[in-house]
């Protein structure tokens, strides 16, 4: 399939890597090998004009998931993966040759390389948060659409700049936030929205995880080949620091404040989920307390609901007041609530007979939507259609905004007003300043 906007190929490959990989692949096309039917588009397969051709961008945990769910999409072929670490890309490489019974899959350290690539329509990005953004930003100015990961972006202006990015060349853009697009959470926002628990007063978001709170960083240990670990590739953006095993090894990044957040964290997976319920037409600005105690944070939208982070200590993976999941959002008016989280065999609601609806309620979804209860394959459906996806930029930017501005009053230690349609903080100097993060050369958009 090819992509419905020309590519842009980036000028980080110079002539002499240019021509190298050229004649590599001279080489490898001169030698005989055989070609599945399927590769044909023979037994039922997708004809491979027909298919959505991707790369694989970070393949640790979180990218193995979706690279595994992605694959079993018939119109979908990934053609190239890519990891700082060499050890992750292998996998990844032999996990695509493995699909596809077949040696076709190529692998790169450098992102770069792998976007200079015209035969890609799109990308999955599931670095490490501190690259969300940029490798976004850099994907679609290479031409290609865009699934990334959540967090999306680790500051309000490189949120901006992503939104800016997809509306400026029509690309497709879905963040990682799945569960606006699974049957329970669709349920309890749909109960909301709709108004069947009458006008409500009071949404909760899961924002548990507590994380990105460090401000100091680890001591220096033997940096590794650049081969086995690019260590300059894996710190992009971000401020130098010294090479440690900390860092890579078990996901010890997500600690520290030069690579992570806090409440944006955990609040990038479910704050989407607490608005998509919400009627904000007329919501022009929130209001968040400071919490001294480093715990739940009271906020207000200018319509008069409120939205609670809810931050209590202890696992987000163990039962709480008002989940026995992790990821969960619920809905309060003078009707009754409806809520949802990991785990859940049915939603959460205050009454067994709100649940009466719950088949209705979905197909009702589906049917005005015309989206599936599947994330990655609206992403794909969108592809095709040139239509926004569930969790588009602005739905990003919108919940992701909210979130870093609740990070930032934890910083300045006060509450805030923010402006949800300026997207930026009103009458408030010092928490406007920290709206933004030097990017380090040359990892800059």
């Amino acid at each position: 399939m090819k992509s419905s906007s020309p590519v842009r190929s980036l000028s980080s490959l110079s002539r002499r890597q240019f021509m190298k990989r050229s004649a590599a692949a001279a080489g490898a096309l001169a030698f005989p090998y055989f070609i599945p039917a399927t590769a044909l588009g023979r037994g039922g397969a997708v004809a491979p004009s027909e298919r959505i051709v991707m790369g694989a961008i970070g393949n640790g945990g979180r990218g193995t998931a979706d690279l595994h769910s992605m694959l079993g999409e018939t119109d979908v072929q990934f053609v190239a993966v890519c990891d700082v670490r060499k050890g992750q890309r292998e996998a990844a490489q032999n996990t695509v040759d493995s699909r596809y019974g077949s040696k076709g899959c190529a692998a790169y350290r450098d992102l770069r390389e792998l976007l200079a690539r015209p035969d890609l329509d799109a990308v999955l990005i599931a670095t490490g948060d501190r690259w969300h953004s940029l490798a976004s930003i850099l994907a679609m100015r290479a031409g290609k659409d865009v699934y990334c990961e959540k967090p999306s972006c680790l500051t309000l202006a490189e949120g901006r700049l992503v939104v800016e990015t997809a509306r400026t060349l029509g690309r497709v853009y879905q963040t990682g936030a799945q569960r606006l697009s699974e049957a329970n959470h669709v349920f309890a926002i749909e109960m909301a929205r709709s108004g069947r628990l009458g006008p409500l007063h009071t949404v909760y978001a899961d924002c548990r995880w507590r994380d990105g709170l460090r401000l100091d960083y680890l001591p220096a240990q033997p940096e590794p080949a650049k081969e086995e670990v690019d260590w300059d590739l894996w710190l992009g953006p971000t401020p130098w620091r010294p090479y440690n095993s900390g860092y890579v090894n078990g996901s010890g990044w997500y600690r520290f404040h030069d690579f992570a957040t806090d409440v944006a964290m955990w609040g990038a997976h479910t704050v989407a989920q607490a608005l998509a319920g919400l009627d904000l037409t007329d919501v022009k600005f929130i209001e968040i307390d400071y919490a001294a105690d480093g715990g739940t944070m009271q906020t207000r939208l200018s319509n008069g609901v409120k939205l609670v982070l809810y931050r209590t200590v202890g696992s987000v993976w163990q039962a709480c007041d008002l989940w026995h999941g992790s990821c969960g959002e619920r809905f309060e008016g003078p009707g009754g609530w409806a809520g949802a989280a990991d785990g859940y065999a049915k939603p959460d609601v205050s009454s067994p007979a709100l649940l009466n609806e719950y088949k209705q309620v979905l197909a009702g979804y589906t049917g005005r939507t015309h989206r599936p209860l599947n994330h990655a394959r609206d992403f794909f459906d969108c592809i095709r259609s040139r239509q926004q996806p569930v969790a588009n930029p602005e739905v990003m930017f919108r919940s992701m905004s909210i979130c870093l501005a609740a990070d930032i009053c934890q910083q300045v230690q006060r509450k805030v007003k923010f402006d949800l349609l300026k997207f930026e903080f009103i009458g408030d100097a010092d928490a406007t300043r920290l709206a933004h993060r030097v990017m380090r050369a040359p990892f800059t958009a």
